[in-house]
């Protein structure tokens, strides 16, 4: 029986993931690394640690289903999108990557925008630029580092440096690349008139391949290293976000998910190219080739339960090291002893700017409304219903745009907690689907390795013959009802703060 890789390059570590052609997860194992986060807003990784991750993920993974890695028939990439690796001419890294969640490059981004306009890059790569895209990052590093700028020779995106030290080839994938601003999201190809007005050299770009393309095999030193056969192939693979809604089982038009993980992201595939007039969502590839797909992405959602805890928990730390459980676990019973609404209080998830509907990096975080009434358990409720909020902003659009998903596909650490799915299923007023497997990108990814390998005869077939889904929260009419009034509340809080953003960022 054939066995297929998936590895997913993450913010935190790599994850290894390895399948049967059946779709049957065999093992998983994930290799930490560090983040650095240098000054305030900026974000970094050393590329050398992903790959080094993928290595030790690769010999766990092997070990723990008890296989050789010569038995791996292909490999399946995904990972963080939009960070910036720079190569020089020897191809080696020139300085540490700049991260997707970096705000750095406000300046930049407001200059691109200034000079070509909002309506050109639509047409030219379907979004706006971003801070968090790739583009703007290398326009930064020539304005502020121009010794590196000028050694540079070439950018890779998270997973294809690891592709790149798998099997020595210079590629990505065409929902990875839709994140960097340089791509033509309509016709699936790089921007040479992005490329042209940047004045960033068309060289400089890797190979562009569809996701389950082969775009490199496996070449005899990586092979010595992570004990995967010399030969076995890579395919292109995808983005985080395209992998993971792959995971979920969503290669059609009509289905929508939404994944809680340290950020926030709602994904509907779409048959055609669907661009936001105002550019509040993203218009990305599928990893379905011929398919594209809309997405609203918030920065801090987890996250933002992530910072509760580590700054404001310790006692519920304490206590779940006590029980032995995970301390999300004792903050969300905290929660529930609050009621829905939270009495009033409201929570701003923009802990580290936002990106969809609001595309600030001077936003910031906000509890708004607290009074003595208000205790610990309102708090991290506050967090939850915000950030649940905060997904309804991109569900809103997408409805805008005429599309009517009958349910939500939800996964992600977060979606682990009864509360915050409830919580989402009455925001959203939709039933939550739960996929029966919970690997999310590393699962897509290998899902396209077997497609590449000929194990499946299209990705849409992949994810039909392996994944299945149960209903795992319905909203309450009731509930339903007070959230959306709180949620037109929360609604109007960021245009009333905006000018003090602004001005705490000056």
């Amino acid at each position: 029986m054939s066995l297929f890789l998936g590895l997913d390059v993450g913010t935190t570590g790599t994850k290894a993931l390895l399948l049967d052609e059946r779709g049957v997860t065999l093992a998983g194992a994930t290799a930490e690394y560090p983040l650095s986060t240098p000054h305030p807003l900026w974000a970094e990784q050393d590329p050398n640690d992903w790959w080094q991750g993928a290595i030790e993920a690769i010999r766990r993974v092997c070990a723990a289903a008890g296989v050789r890695g010569d038995a791996i028939a292909a490999v399946g990439l995904s990972g963080q999108m939009h960070g910036l690796t720079l190569l020089d001419e020897a191809d080696r890294v020139l300085r540490p990557a700049i991260l997707w969640n970096d705000q750095r490059t406000a300046a930049q981004c407001a200059h691109i925008t200034e000079v070509l306009g909002l309506a050109r890059l639509l047409e030219l790569t379907g979004n706006p630029v971003l801070p968090g895209f790739t583009a703007p990052k290398i326009v930064w590093v020539r304005e502020n580092e121009p010794d590196v700028y000028r050694r540079a020779r070439r950018f890779l995106l998270p997973k294809d440096f690891v592709r790149f030290c798998l099997t020595g080839e210079f590629a990505t994938d065409v929902s990875d690349a839709s994140g960097t601003s340089l791509f033509d999201v309509k016709n699936r190809r790089w921007s040479l008139a992005m490329f042209a007005a940047l004045d960033i050299p068309e060289a400089w770009a890797p190979r562009c391949a569809e996701s389950p393309e082969i775009a490199g095999r496996v070449t005899a030193a990586a092979a010595a290293l992570t004990g995967l056969a010399p030969g076995a192939p890579v395919v292109a693979g995808g983005g985080d976000q395209a992998a993971q809604a792959l995971g979920a089982g969503l290669a059609h038009e009509g289905s929508a998910s939404s994944t809680l993980g340290t950020s926030g992201v709602v994904f509907a595939p779409v048959a055609q190219p669907a661009i936001d007039p105002r550019g509040r969502l993203h218009s990305f590839c599928h990893a379905v080739p011929g398919m594209w797909h809309v997405m609203g992405v918030m920065l801090a959602a987890g996250g933002s339960l992530r910072w509760l805890r580590d700054n404001l928990a310790d006692a519920e730390r304490a206590e779940a090291a006590r029980r032995g459980v995970d301390p999300y676990e004792v903050l969300t019973e905290q929660a529930a002893l609050a009621p829905p609404g939270c009495e009033g209080l409201l929570f701003l998830p923009y802990l580290c700017g936002e990106r969809t509907p609001h595309a600030d990096p001077h936003a910031r975080g906000a509890f708004v409304g607290l009074t003595l009434r208000h205790g610990k358990p309102h708090l991290v409720r506050a967090v939850l219903e915000g950030v649940a909020f905060g997904l309804r902003d991109s569900l809103e659009l997408m409805r805008a745009q005429g599309l009517a998903p009958a349910e939500m596909r939800i996964s992600g650490g977060g979606a682990r907690s009864p509360l915050w799915r409830a919580i989402l299923a009455d925001v959203f007023n939709l039933p939550l689907v739960a996929p029966d497997v919970a690997e999310g990108a590393a699962y897509g990814a290998a899902l396209l390795a077997g497609v590449g390998a000929g194990a499946f005869p299209s990705v849409a077939e992949a994810c039909e013959q392996t994944i299945r889904a149960t209903v795992v929260a319905g909203p309450d009419p009731a509930r339903a009802a007070l959230y959306d009034g709180a949620w037109r509340r929360y609604r109007d809080l960021y245009p009333a703060l905006k000018p003090a953003f602004d001005a705490l960022a000056g």
